[in-house]
């Protein structure tokens, strides 16, 4: 999910264009078409995940990768991506980051085989990275103050729009199998618009830089990937291995790794005040538990989606058009739900909202799985229909007022640092649970099944990892107490004032 909350100002240009100018209007349109192209690009590969297994002989691991190593190149590049743009100027790494990202999706097309495509979509995650950071820096920078509230309005329709469409379109792209080319046309649409927004962005988007940006902290990011790669890659990989004694050392390991990150970390912020992850953050409590929070609920959606697109299209046998209008229910909530949660519920009832979000959605959940276990093989469509609407309602309740929660005790400072690093842990908690879908869903489900315990093995396999998730929105529930009583009121003001400190970021 995306958090436009956070993304309110990312980096101040010294010079507005004039308000009569046109070109600042293009320039919308392009980064909010690149911007949608990232949105549905990550939902998109969900839906046909089956397909791609089927057509490419992907191993279990690797269908877990095509998804986790997008999400992990993501979240390690996001700070890094919008610090380059601070410094190097933020249309010239928008034009690379879509140039690469129309490039990884071409790869991704065109890809031979199961270990190319995995590659390709790594490097579309990097890519994302880099693109993904300038969009509301270049609209923050292009647009007077007056007429950024219309803009990021706009930006949330785009961000709902790419939440419906993604697996809807997906679903079509796969069903319809055009030109024979199967899956593949869901990542090749991605070059006409690429292409469009390269030559258009040079010519319509106004370069900017920040004034004073921050340095580069390679080392970091470094660290961070390392860790989570020590972490990721035994947990997707040793199902299949047989669980070997080097992946438990390898996780093992990965502690190391993070405890070698904070003590660097600390040293950074000594030396020249320009760490990847600002520790000091952690000692204001709201923000320490919001972080929780987000990474946690990263876990939750990770396991979910993935296992409910295997649940529906290996385990039901549905096509992808079938499971794509299956989830329209569920965007369609969270939409509802977060406009609502923001407008009208969180300024009366504050941290509840939130709270009652993750028991809303805990009971959708339980829901799921009783239908799941009454109708088994024979549940349609609109059985899954009431479970979906409750789950989604859940989440627009959590998702859309939860930057606001985070960041509301954070000083002004340092808000910036700690919206960046809110996309960033969400994200990388979004990986770790693609990572455990090798534990909660595979490692259930058993290894050599024949065409006639495909089925029952799979919704046995779907309903364990909804009590994993059910779990885990307990704990978030518990985590949410931490959080503020009632957001802070300044937390826009602090937002559109970090452009000197560090880049907005968007995921």
């Amino acid at each position: 999910m995306t958090t436009t909350e956070q993304t309110l100002g990312a980096g101040r240009a010294p010079v507005h264009p004039a308000p009569a100018d046109r070109r600042r209007w293009y320039a919308l349109a392009i980064v909010m078409t690149a911007a949608f192209m990232d949105l549905v690009d990550v939902t998109i590969v969900n839906i046909a995940i089956p397909s791609i297994q089927q057509d490419a002989g992907a191993s279990f691991g690797q269908i877990q990768w095509i998804t986790a190593g997008y999400a992990l190149a993501f979240a390690a590049g996001l700070i890094t991506g919008g610090r380059l743009g601070d410094i190097h100027g933020r249309r010239r790494l928008f034009l690379i980051g879509v140039g690469g990202f129309t490039l990884a999706s071409a790869l991704c097309g065109f890809a031979a085989g199961p270990e190319m495509l995995v590659a390709s979509r790594i490097l579309q995650g990097g890519m994302a990275a880099l693109m993904v950071p300038q969009v509301l820096s270049i609209v923050h920078a292009t647009f007077p103050a007056r007429e950024r509230g219309k803009v990021f309005g706009l930006f949330g329709a785009i961000v709902g729009l790419g939440a419906v469409s993604g697996p809807l379109l997906g679903a079509l792209l796969t069903q319809w199998n055009l030109f024979g080319l199967q899956w593949r046309p869901i990542f090749l649409i991605n070059l006409p618009v690429g292409v469009a927004a390269l030559l258009l962005g040079r010519r319509f988007i106004t370069e900017s830089r920040a004034p004073k940006a921050l340095k580069l902290d390679l080392v970091g990011v470094a660290l961070v990937t390392l860790g989570l790669l020590m972490l990721l890659y035994p947990l997707t990989r040793g199902r299949e291995l047989g669980w070997p004694l080097w992946g438990y050392a390898c996780m093992a390991g990965a502690v190391g790794v993070f405890a070698v990150l904070v003590a660097y970390e600390r040293r950074k912020a000594a030396r020249d005040g320009s760490p990847l992850i600002e520790l000091s953050l952690f000692r204001v409590k709201s923000f320490a538990a919001g972080i929780a929070v987000q990474t946690v609920f990263g876990v939750a959606l990770g396991i979910f989606f993935l296992v409910w697109t295997l649940y529906m299209q290996r385990g039901l046998g549905w096509s992808p058009l079938r499971a794509g209008l299956t989830g329209v229910p569920f965007s369609l909530a969270v939409s509802t739900a977060a406009g609502m949660s923001v407008q009208k519920l969180v300024p009366r009832f504050g941290r509840e909202v939130l709270r009652a979000g993750a028991l809303v959605m805990a009971v959708g959940v339980l829901l799921y799985i009783w239908e799941s276990h009454r109708y088994g093989l024979a549940i349609a469509p609109w059985q899954m229909a009431l479970p979906l609407v409750v789950m989604g309602a859940g989440m627009g309740l959590i998702v859309a007022p939860l930057t606001d929660a985070v960041l509301s005790e954070v000083p002004r400072e340092h808000a910036g640092s700690a919206s960046g690093l809110i996309n960033t842990v969400q994200q990388m908690g979004n990986a770790l649970g693609l990572g455990l879908v090798s534990v909660v869903f595979f490692g259930v489900i058993g290894d050599r099944l024949t065409p006639a315990e495909v089925g029952p093995a799979f919704v046995h396999g779907f309903q364990h990892a909804l009590w994993w998730v059910a779990r885990i929105l307990g704990v978030i529930f518990v985590l949410m107490s931490a959080l503020p009583k009632r957001p802070a009121q300044h937390v826009e003001g602090a937002a559109a004032e970090v452009g000197e400190k560090e880049r907005e970021l968007v995921a």
